[in-house]
């Protein structure tokens, strides 16, 4: 295999690491082209930027060494942290997103985004369950990198966690629900104020994109158990 190509691209929009790496976040650019995008993240006055984009013709952009932190999570929560710009790698997939027109991911730019990602993953040591989406971080604000995400590909690449829901136990009534939810990682109250019908919409996108509204059921339950246990 040929090695993998990088265009540097560099952006202005970093500052020092205060913690270790040890989260990979995912995103969606969400805006109308890939030109747009890779200038706005390398726009000063737009105070924005990740470590790499991967336009959908599989071309990868870096923009931040990963010794640096790139400012691409924003207000956002897991696992207790507050500060995911500090502890993570960000890389943006060109898509319009829902604004613009969003629509699944081309193939090449997977591909791309599977070598990358093992890559950053290998030389991090970021365990599975914390390659995370942004909705997963900031789920009153965002929703990508959105329900078309290929996560069980990506999860079979030895990159993320995609859960065997395990189907024991009467379904988990919400309160239950959402001590589960803090308990794999994502923010719930009183820690945030974000809705907990809001978070568990945001773990349906992930790990159940087949319905997302936010209700708990048995399916969700087993799903969440299963990652749980997982990570046991």
């Amino acid at each position: 295999m040929a090695p993998m190509q990088i265009i540097e691209r560099p952006s202005p929009n970093h500052d020092a690491r205060t913690a270790p790496i040890d989260m990979l976040i995912l995103h969606y650019t969400g805006m109308a082209t890939g030109t747009e995008a890779l200038a706005r993240l390398c726009d000063p006055d737009a105070m924005v930027s990740a470590h790499y984009t991967i336009d959908e013709d599989g071309t990868i952009y870096r923009h931040v060494p990963e010794a640096r932190r790139a400012w691409h999570a924003g207000v956002s929560y897991w696992a207790g942290e507050t500060n995911i710009n500090a502890r993570s790698i960000g890389i943006e997939l060109v898509n319009p997103g829902e604004e613009f027109g969003y629509r699944p991911f081309a193939e090449p730019q997977i591909a791309a985004l599977i070598e990358l990602a093992k890559g950053i993953v290998s030389r991090h040591a970021i365990p599975a369950h914390r390659v995370l989406g942004h909705s997963d971080v900031a789920p009153a604000r965002k929703i990508d990198p959105g329900e078309l995400f290929p996560w069980p590909r990506l999860a079979a690449e030895g990159i993320g966690l995609w859960p065997n829901p395990l189907m024991r136990g009467a379904p988990l009534e919400k309160m239950a629900f959402a001590t589960a939810l803090a308990q794999f990682g994502y923010g719930v109250p009183p820690a945030v104020e974000t809705p907990i019908e809001t978070v568990i919409a945001a773990f349906q996108r992930h790990f159940r994109p087949s319905r997302i509204d936010g209700v708990v059921d048995e399916n969700c339950s087993a799903i969440l158990r299963g990652l749980i246990e997982a990570v046991s």
